[in-house]
């Protein structure tokens, strides 16, 4: 998973013609270090997509343009508009996020 560190990084990503997917998450999350165990399998099962992360605590005001409340959140990106959002509460396994993606990308 590459890491967003700008603003200007992340709007250049999300300009993309085929999807996305973005992690937002915090250091000091609990439940980002739970995702962290899990995703790489997820990661594996959509490996024809380019995944990426941010720091919602770093690149300031990102989470907030895209409504992302709580984290992790998943969110779904293709020609600079957000297609889909998987809010925290729904992150928690890796069949969550994995039968997510697959309604959303199928």
């Amino acid at each position: 998973m590459k890491h967003i560190n700008t603003e200007d990084q992340f709007n250049d990503i999300i300009q993309s013609d085929k999807p996305v997917i973005v992690k937002f998450f915090a250091d000091w999350c609990p439940d980002c270090k739970r995702m962290d165990m899990f995703i790489g399998d997820v990661m594996d099962e959509f490996n024809n997509y380019d995944w990426y992360e941010i720091n919602s605590d770093e690149v300031e005001g990102i989470a907030g343009k895209y409504e992302v409340m709580g984290i992790p959140s998943i969110l779904i990106f293709k020609d600079g508009e957000k297609l889909a959002h998987q809010h925290s509460a729904d992150t928690k396994t890796p069949e969550s996020v994995s039968a997510f993606l697959h309604q959303q990308l199928a």
